[in-house]
């Protein structure tokens, strides 16, 4: 068993965090932050309330102006990019939330810190309430920082304007409306900083889920210009190939519904318990005279807490099969609970994807 992601945030990280900062203000009570922070309630938390947590046990020993204190907070992030170089450190993560806690109340202050706590933490979560509550300054400011002398600052300029950021605070404005985005987007496909263009490929990805013709006009201007934004531009397209869209599919070479392509002998474990594993197998053959780009894919309808059903699509592999050529495909799917998927007894659907559409499926139970 891995152990748990909260657990990073122990007396091995704060103790020295503490010292840094006794490091660039002399009055900081290192002993009452780190007394305060493992109080008696410490092993209940879960991730969220640890990082939280500390930055409010932090707030609460710094100077008792926010401005003050939020320059001792930068100076801190400072030093650790003086001495280590500018990272994306999740475990230092209570420094951007220091700022989405307690800073939004002052933009002027928290906007100009995050530029620089970002390089050392990234403040992809904490800019959301800024996003929310001041968009235009927002949006003017995220354009200037897409063409940032930091890589950081810029993966930050496309990272924390995404639509959908996972584990973020949601901005409707940008689900009804992506055109702040795609100027950012536009100074960053070309980014030399692969986790920059990776961004750019999330943040389309996002947009793809509420605006997908737009993100494929976008695909199509950009397709074939590089190796970078062609990489771009497929990962940007993963949920549109997922949901076995044909515009999508025929950017990549793949025909919706071709025929010539057969599935047999599918087979699957008939009942799985949670924690368990479901193995299936499957043949996949051209019939027909012509060599075939294929995507293989399989989807699994999930049930869920509300006894409705959730799908899930999962990649296999892309191949040209030849006329005649048979496969033999065997594949696994774990069913163990984590934070982010729970599984619940009942009725599930394995389904075998070619290009989009469903050719072959069997029903499984989950107990």
């Amino acid at each position: 068993m891995p152990e748990p992601l909260k657990n990073i945030f122990s007396p091995a990280l704060l103790e020295p965090f503490a010292a840094g900062v006794s490091a660039v203000w002399a009055k900081f009570p290192e002993q009452e932050f780190l007394q305060r922070v493992f109080h008696a309630e410490w092993n209940s938390l879960e991730l969220k309330q640890r990082i939280r947590h500390i930055s409010q046990v932090l707030r609460s020993v710094l100077p008792p102006e926010y401005p003050e204190a939020l320059e001792v907070v930068t100076r801190v992030a400072s030093r650790y990019i003086d001495l280590h170089g500018e990272k994306l450190t999740f475990e230092y993560i209570f420094l951007p939330d220091f700022v989405e806690c307690h800073g939004v109340d002052y933009p002027e202050h928290s906007i100009a810190a995050l530029e620089t706590i970002t390089r050392w933490s990234s403040a992809e979560f904490a800019v959301r309430p800024f996003l929310i509550r001041y968009p235009e300054r927002m949006y003017t400011r995220m354009l200037e920082w897409s063409q940032h002398e930091s890589p950081m600052v810029r993966r930050l300029s496309s990272e924390g304007i995404r639509p959908r950021l996972p584990w973020g605070m949601g901005v409707p404005a940008l689900k009804r409306d992506p055109s702040p985005i795609l100027p950012i987007l536009e100074n960053l496909k070309h980014d030399p900083a692969e986790t920059v263009r990776r961004s750019v490929a999330n943040n389309l990805n996002d947009i793809a889920k509420d605006h997908p013709g737009l993100v494929l006009e976008i695909a199509g201007r950009w397709l074939g210009h590089s190796a970078e934004t062609d990489w771009i531009v497929r990962h940007a397209c993963r949920g549109l190939l997922k949901k076995g869209n044909a515009a999508a599919l025929s950017y990549f070479g793949f025909q919706q519904g071709v025929k010539g392509i057969d599935v047999s002998d599918l087979a699957c474990t008939k009942q799985v318990h949670v924690g368990g594993r479901l193995d299936f197998s499957f043949s996949i053959t051209n019939t027909s005279g012509n060599a075939v780009q294929v995507r293989l894919e399989y989807g699994i309808d999930y049930q869920t807490l509300s006894g409705k059903t959730s799908s899930k699509v999962f990649k296999i592999r892309e191949m040209e099969m030849s006329p005649g050529q048979r496969e033999q495909i065997s594949r696994y799917q774990g069913f163990q609970d984590f934070t982010t998927r729970k599984h619940y007894p009942g009725a599930h659907r394995l389904r075998i994807l070619v290009n989009g559409v469903s050719l072959a499926e069997r029903t499984f139970t989950v107990v």
